[in-house]
């Protein structure tokens, strides 16, 4: 009996996973070096889709006290809101006063590691690259596509855009995003100060626009400088199509 890969993948979500890097990884505090390793494991923790690091306790800098002491503050991990049955949770503390948050886990097969969490660090970088967001999971994939299939995009009876000169974004477990060259939007385009940090795509500026007179907020965005994998994508407009009716080819996306 054949197995669907995309639904073994979902029932482990639920478990404590890893896997090894070849990768040197950093993480700063300030100007301060926290974690400097080159065994580090990425981690992904119950109910999470994204992973974090983990390195050996051996390979942080600075020094690691217990979470909770100071009754002033609380300690919540950004990337992990289930972490606090895995461990007992510890600060690493800069000489500067950055602290960043780090798990001890329980797990024996993680013995002698520390689970950072991603967010409490001011930088990161794989080997000689800065990294944002969190790691990239190498079990997921970007795959950009030109098509030739007509995509027209729609709020109400307002058509926002048409064209023949789309791009596909196929990636793991996400749906597919449509993207259109800004030439063949129909309605004017206005930037907003909203801006978004994808790990595999880069930095994504929002867009405002009317329909039915009123100004739609974010719904549009766009990678100016994209990162070198999602190079295709640069200066083309993508749409939470939840939010409007797409077709493609004149039928409605889903019902193909």
């Amino acid at each position: 009996m054949g197995i669907r890969l995309g639904t073994v993948l979902s029932e482990q979500t639920n478990q404590l996973r890893y896997e090894p890097t070849a990768k040197r990884i950093r993480a700063f505090l300030g100007d301060e070096l926290a974690v400097d390793s080159v065994n580090a494991i990425l981690i992904w923790e119950p109910g999470q889709f994204v992973p974090t690091y983990a390195v050996p306790v051996s390979d942080v800098g600075i020094p690691l006290t217990p979470a909770g002491t100071d009754s002033a503050e609380t300690a919540h991990f950004t990337t992990a809101p289930k972490h606090a049955t895995l461990g007992s949770q510890v600060w690493l503390g800069s000489s500067s006063g950055g602290r960043g948050l780090g798990l001890l886990p329980e797990d024996s097969d993680l013995s002698g590691y520390v689970i950072l969490d991603f967010g409490s660090f001011e930088r990161w970088f794989e080997e000689a690259d800065e990294i944002f967001g969190h790691p990239r999971d190498p079990f997921h994939r970007v795959d950009v596509r030109r098509t030739s299939r007509r995509i027209q995009v729609l709020m109400g009876d307002q058509v926002l855009a048409d064209t023949r000169q789309g791009k596909l974004v196929f990636e793991t477990m996400l749906p597919t995003r449509y993207y259109l060259p800004p030439q063949d939007m129909l309605v004017a385009l206005a930037p907003t100060p909203t801006s978004t940090i994808c790990p595999y795509k880069g930095e994504a500026s929002y867009w405002s626009f009317e329909a039915a007179g009123e100004v739609v907020q974010d719904l549009i965005w766009s990678y100016e400088d994209p990162l070198d994998g999602a190079a295709a994508l640069k200066g083309y407009l993508g749409f939470y199509d939840e939010k409007v009716d797409l077709l493609l080819d004149g039928k409605p996306v889903g019902a193909q």
